[in-house]
């Protein structure tokens, strides 16, 4: 399973109940991941865009910090959310637009008390 001191509590917990639910999951992302060839920054930019497309906060978020880890500059995963403009409209490009700037808050946190 990805990193889990970086996952958010909410699945934790859901994965701890039901862990049978968890591995398939994860078993289906991996599956996917392999079925084509993009990679891990591009996987990760094109789930922030249907994360923002459903309006999916914490999954935002979570792709935010993915493709961060995969090497996306700030500048890249901006662009993947300002392409939902004109497809799922201004006021939820602007509500990811904001997360993604609270998941790049966190990340530069982290990596300070990481030193």
């Amino acid at each position: 399973m990805a990193d889990a001191k970086k996952l958010p509590g909410t699945f934790m917990a859901f994965v701890a109940k039901y862990p049978e639910l968890g591995r398939a999951h994860e078993q289906v992302a991996r599956a996917v991941e392999a079925a084509g060839p993009l990679g891990k920054k591009e996987l990760a930019l094109v789930k922030i865009g249907i994360a923002l497309g459903a309006g999916l906060e914490s999954a935002v978020k979570s792709h935010v910090r993915r493709a961060r880890q995969a090497g996306a500059t700030p500048e890249e995963i901006e662009q993947a959310i300002l392409l939902g403009m004109n497809t799922v409209g201004f006021p939820r490009t602007v509500a990811a637009w904001s997360w993604a700037q609270e998941q790049f808050a966190r990340d530069a946190g982290e990596m300070r008390n990481d030193k």
